[in-house]
């Protein structure tokens, strides 16, 4: 709504999307396309992901399944655990193929390795961002401080944590 948050103060911080993990050492499947997800999937012996539901990663991923088709054919072989939940011990431990989760939440784990993100037709992307609202007690302070979380030289610590820059 107009008025909530002030114009100066903004910013954008980061993108998160959903990636596929699997164990660290393993065959990493092409997901450059939906086909190629589809296949990825539907060749993998189990996968994990958050329940749908539960979390906006899981929700889409339950939709995707059945958009793709594929639903029947995956019963019994999809385990729904969120990541931080067990969702990566299960990837890391090889009891699920492959897990999709969002990156954040994957990208510095033991035992796995990030295959990539879904492509873009098929992808969920949340955005992070920061404003000061319009009935702040103190503005300025907090405009100074989405100054700093969103400043160039702080990217890496971004980037280290699983977040795409703005505008990616």
């Amino acid at each position: 709504k107009d008025g909530v948050v002030r114009k100066q103060g903004r910013a954008v911080l980061g993108l998160v999307c959903i990636n596929a993990v699997v164990r660290a050492g393993a065959a990493k499947p092409d997901l450059s396309t939906p086909d190629k997800v589809k296949a990825a999937i539907l060749g993998a012996r189990a996968i994990s992901h958050a329940t749908p539901g539960e979390t906006p990663s899981g929700t889409h991923m339950g939709k995707l399944i059945e958009k793709l088709g594929i639903a029947d054919a995956m019963k019994g072989k999809i385990i729904h655990r969120p990541a931080l939940a067990g969702g990566v011990q299960l990837v890391a431990s090889g009891e699920a193929e492959m897990g999709f989760y969002p990156k954040s939440e994957v990208i510095n784990t033991d035992g796995l390795a990030v295959v990539g993100p879904l492509p873009a037709g098929i992808q969920l992307t949340t955005i992070y961002g920061a404003a000061v609202t319009a009935g702040s007690a103190v503005p300025d302070a907090g405009a100074a401080f989405i100054a700093l979380m969103s400043d160039p030289a702080h990217r890496a610590a971004w980037t280290h944590a699983g977040f795409d820059p703005p505008g990616k």
